[in-house]
């Protein structure tokens, strides 16, 4: 995909839906492209994370102790968490469908939060709504 066509892309996503143009070619130059076929697994819980992933083709399942919990569609994004604290990775993503990812490493991540403060609160509400959700599972199961 050509790089505007991922500055594109990137502005779709909810994460950095309020970046400017300059702000998403700075973090384009930074994704790198990945595809993975149905089936697979993308991140497998447990095991150490050190990659965000935004979808933007195909949709993912989220698994969770054998259980899913969610589908992910594109704009949608996973691995925040583990990328965030280097904790193990707190569940598998599997591709449902062929899935077209950017990915952006620990280190990138760390830079595009240290520049842009509203993508950190972007974050940070997604991460507290995460928790809510889990709290809200938690209780009900």
């Amino acid at each position: 995909m050509a790089r505007n066509g991922i500055v594109e892309r990137l502005g779709t996503v909810d994460l950095f839906s309020t970046c400017t143009i300059r702000e998403l070619t700075l973090i384009a130059r930074v994704t790198e492209e990945l595809s993975v076929e149905p089936g697979v697994d993308v991140v497998e819980q447990g095991t150490p994370g050190n990659q965000l992933y935004l979808i933007v083709a195909g949709e993912a399942d989220v698994i969770r102790d054998g259980r899913h919990i969610a589908r992910l569609e594109p704009g949608q994004y996973f691995g925040e968490m583990a990328v965030l604290d280097n904790a193990p990775r707190g569940a598998t993503v599997k591709a449902h469908t062929k899935l077209d990812l950017l990915v952006l490493g620990q280190r990138e991540v760390a830079a595009v939060l240290d520049e842009w403060p509203g993508v950190s609160r972007r974050l940070l509400t997604a991460l507290a709504h995460r928790l809510r959700q889990a709290e809200r599972d938690a209780t009900t199961h």
